[in-house]
């Protein structure tokens, strides 16, 4: 069971279900620490107080917010857990919608929202079954660290998911990226949907999905700890410049089936239209021919 950093209850209209929040993911990369390179000493991270001048254990350590150039406010995680807001002890749900109405890049990290005791074992699986009988999600707000935030709640599997969410002013415009403004021509959407449904899946299981970065990285940590030769990096493909869109989508269909080891039942990229131009013999005929109209 992963450990519980924060515990309330959801707050869903008059009932009220007692839970505790736990991270829905963990880590699985490779950590490193500092060393001093020259005898391999660990370099460690010291706070010391500027006014004494010397190392503060954790305990003395708390939180502090710098009201004036002179006066720091002390301010406890006691005091955070009293705040003056109904979302410090509850996640309060606001509103149920589709989830189709939220911006992918408004959802951030997932906890799992785990029922406290036996008392809140039925209304938790009496909001779990109302959320997957409607196919929507729930907008919750809470207070966690210091702030207020929105919160997302959704299934997976029995569980319900929290996802906490981003405050509409914290999304960039994405005209600060000044995104490109050429043109494309209807032949070349065609030839990359085509690509599009040749590198479609029906789920994500498969090597290519697997975190490779942690087992070369790993590789390398044995090989040096053995005194070993590193293993070799393959040599990576440099990608050359694109001349013709059509030919590179075209090319990109072909080593996608390739890879895939079969015929994948795909669109064929069409062909760019070229303009028809009439025989000279005609072009001349009608040339002459509107002469003889005009001068009669």
């Amino acid at each position: 069971m992963p450990r519980t950093f924060w515990s309330g209850a959801i707050s869903f209209g008059l009932v009220s279900i007692p839970i505790r929040v736990a991270s829905a993911t963990e880590n699985h990369s490779i950590q490193f620490h500092q060393y001093h390179l020259e005898d391999m000493g660990r370099v460690r991270v010291r706070k010391i107080c500027d006014l004494e001048d010397r190392e503060i254990p954790q305990s003395e350590i708390g939180k502090g917010y710098e009201y004036a150039k002179d006066q720091v406010v002390a301010i406890s995680d006691a005091d955070l857990r009293e705040l003056p807001l109904p979302t410090a002890k509850a996640i309060e749900i606001q509103a149920f919608v589709p989830l189709e109405s939220i911006k992918p890049i408004r959802i951030a990290e997932g906890y799992y929202l785990v029922p406290d005791g036996q008392v809140a074992a039925k209304p938790y699986k009496l909001l779990r079954q109302a959320l997957d009988r409607s196919s929507k999600v729930a907008i919750a707000k809470y207070a966690w660290s210091g702030r207020e935030r929105l919160g997302l709640l959704r299934l997976r599997d029995d569980a319900i998911v929290l996802h906490a969410m981003r405050w509409p002013d914290e999304i960039r415009d994405p005209a600060a990226v000044d995104p490109p403004h050429e043109t494309v021509s209807e032949e070349e959407i065609e030839g990359a949907l085509a690509l599009m449904e040749s590198m479609s899946r029906d789920n994500l299981d498969g090597p290519e999905f697997e975190d490779t970065y942690t087992d070369a990285l790993a590789k390398i940590i044995e090989s040096k700890r053995e005194d070993k030769p590193l293993p070799e990096a393959p040599e990576p493909e440099q990608p050359g410049k694109v001349l013709d869109l059509m030919a590179a989508l075209t090319e990109s269909v072909q080593q996608a089936k390739a890879s895939r080891g079969e015929d994948a039942d795909v669109h064929e990229i069409p062909k760019k239209k070229t303009a028809r131009k009439q025989p000279a013999k005609k072009t001349a005929a009608k040339k002459t021919a509107a002469r003889r109209s005009r001068s009669a």
